[in-house]
């Protein structure tokens, strides 16, 4: 049985709108924890701690999906990733990520910045995402 499907990319085909296509960092200093923070910046992490993945309980910090947060006057700006890209639950995040921002006192605005590269893998995770995944029943 012969497929019909051409595993060449388009030339002609356009990029998704959710995805910044521009090449990140490498891994070093990565997951991301907040650690060292002070402020406004360290009640934005505080907030993203409080974020939990849809699918298991454990923070999207801890699941290593932050990969930055800078604030400048009231703007944060956030660079986060998903563990695959066609994660179903991308736009519950970030709407949840928004308003968890959103509300800590000093911050009016929002960046968040949807970023591939590097790709999400399992030693993004924290020590106490690991943790938290075992006790969830996964063998990590």
């Amino acid at each position: 049985m012969s497929s019909e499907i051409d595993p060449a990319p388009d030339p002609d085909a356009e990029y998704c709108a959710y995805t910044d296509y521009t090449e990140g960092e490498d891994a070093d200093g990565l997951p991301a924890t907040g650690e060292g923070t002070e402020g406004t910046e360290r009640d934005v992490w505080d907030a993203l701690y409080g974020v939990e993945d849809p699918e298991m309980p454990i923070s999207i910090v801890d699941l290593g999906l932050i990969y930055g947060v800078t604030v400048e006057d009231d703007r944060a700006a956030i660079d986060m990733t998903l563990t695959y890209t066609g994660c179903p639950a991308r736009d519950m995040l970030r709407d949840e990520i928004h308003e968890a921002v959103a509300s800590v006192s000093g911050i009016e605005s929002v960046d968040l910045r949807l970023v591939w590269s590097p790709e999400w893998s399992i030693e993004m995770v924290t020590e106490q995402g690991k943790e938290d995944l075992r006790e969830f029943g996964l063998s990590i």
